[in-house]
């Protein structure tokens, strides 16, 4: 039986990214590529505000020069400033030759359309954005390994990129197993519940940035879990809900086995969640969760999610795991290390009501694990303890 941390080490060892795609960009994608600039940004050296182009010499408080042109965003100058002269320009528009401060409009007056009074005492270069100043002509402005975000997709447009090298998002199928389970649209008969654990792990593998597939509930019995999985196999992440434990309706592994799938651990030293499998096929990672709810989601969230991030290009580093002080005292005793339910409020951490890993509700007001260590605990408000923030 493996700890967290090296089950998790397990998993990434064997999460290889995918390969990557030229298309357009997209928000959460990885860039596999360096991308450099092909244009000096700003092209020019360009006006911050609507105003009047000067020589800053000349622009003395009650200055009054002669407005040789007008200037507006798109158009190009056509004259060099002289002495005491002004253009009028406006925000974006190229600085004129000569000019090197730009007065707001609002420190002037206008005695006559081509004449300009000037209430201000001007730097040289006010108000003025230089050429290139925001990026050069080949200055690499997104490093292979940057997540896309709007902002990066609109420098990227800057840059002339509509399309470009990124790690496509993994694919990830999840099936939930067991003869007592009908789907959430059914009304539960005789020994039946309605199954929770699909929906959940679709929602959090999609949260995740999967593109993520269900496959319904597999019976329990082997040609039936057999053609699921078969399935599911051609997914880059199989997750798999519930029979995974020793007992006799629990199929999975032995079906698994059968199906080519290697293991490489069946049960981690952990609270809720000890009987979790995992194993490869090719660069497919199939996930056994436990059927309890509550095992399920933090599961996917200690070795489920990690693989997702690594398999869609991103570097997985750390544990995630932060130290926070405590809101309130708390007292626990527990066999394995054990993932808590709890809530980061602005005190701290507080540690919620939990009666096991049946009970899903717990984690409605969860936005993160206490990390407790095996044994009893008595933490007093204040004390430090282990926290992974979940989302």
């Amino acid at each position: 039986m493996l700890d967290v941390p090296l089950a998790r080490a397990t998993v990434l060892r064997h999460a290889h990214r995918r390969e990557p795609v030229r298309t357009a960009p997209a928000v959460g994608r990885v860039l596999a590529e360096d991308v450099a600039s092909d244009v000096d940004s700003p092209p020019f050296d360009k006006a911050l505000m609507d105003g009047y182009a000067v020589r800053a010499d000349d622009a003395r408080p009650g200055a009054e020069l002669r407005v040789v042109e007008e200037i507006a965003a798109g158009a190009m100058p056509s004259k060099t400033l002289t002495t005491n002269e002004a253009a009028r320009i406006f925000t974006g528009a190229p600085i004129p030759g000569g000019a090197d401060a730009v007065v707001m409009r609002e420190k002037t007056s206008s005695p006559a359309s081509d004449r300009v009074i000037v209430n201000d005492s001007p730097t040289a270069g006010q108000f003025i954005l230089r050429r290139a100043a925001e990026m050069k002509v080949g200055e690499i402005v997104l490093p292979a390994g940057t997540v896309l975000t709007p902002q990066a997709i609109g420098v990227l447009a800057t840059v002339g990129r509509a399309v470009v090298e990124q790690y496509p998002a993994p694919t990830v199928a999840v099936l939930a197993t067991g003869d007592e389970l009908v789907e959430p649209d059914s009304i539960p008969g005789p020994g039946q519940i309605r199954n929770s654990n699909g929906p959940m792990l679709l929602a959090q593998a999609t949260a995740a940035g999967a593109a993520a597939r269900y496959l319904g509930i597999a019976r329990d019995t082997e040609a039936d879990l057999a053609a699921r999985i078969a399935d599911g196999l051609t997914a880059d992440i199989l997750i798999l809900a519930g029979g995974v434990s020793a007992g006799d309706f629990d199929l999975v592994p032995k079906v698994l086995k059968d199906l080519g799938v290697t293991p490489h651990f069946h049960h981690v030293k952990m609270k809720p969640g000890k009987p979790l499998f995992f194993g490869t096929k090719g660069h497919t990672l199939v996930f056994g969760l436990p059927g309890n709810p509550v095992s399920s989601f933090v599961g996917f969230e200690l070795f489920v999610r990690p693989a997702i991030r690594a398999k869609a290009g991103n570097a997985v580093t750390g544990d995630g795991i932060e130290k926070m002080p405590l809101a309130e005292s708390f007292l626990g005793n527990n066999n394995r290390p054990t993932y808590h339910p709890a809530r980061i409020e602005s005190n701290g951490v507080r540690g919620l009501p939990w009666f096991g890993s049946a009970d899903l509700r717990a984690l409605l007001d969860a936005n993160a694990l206490l990390v407790l260590p095996p044994g009893e605990v008595n933490y007093d408000a204040g004390s430090t303890v282990d926290v992974l923030p979940i989302i």
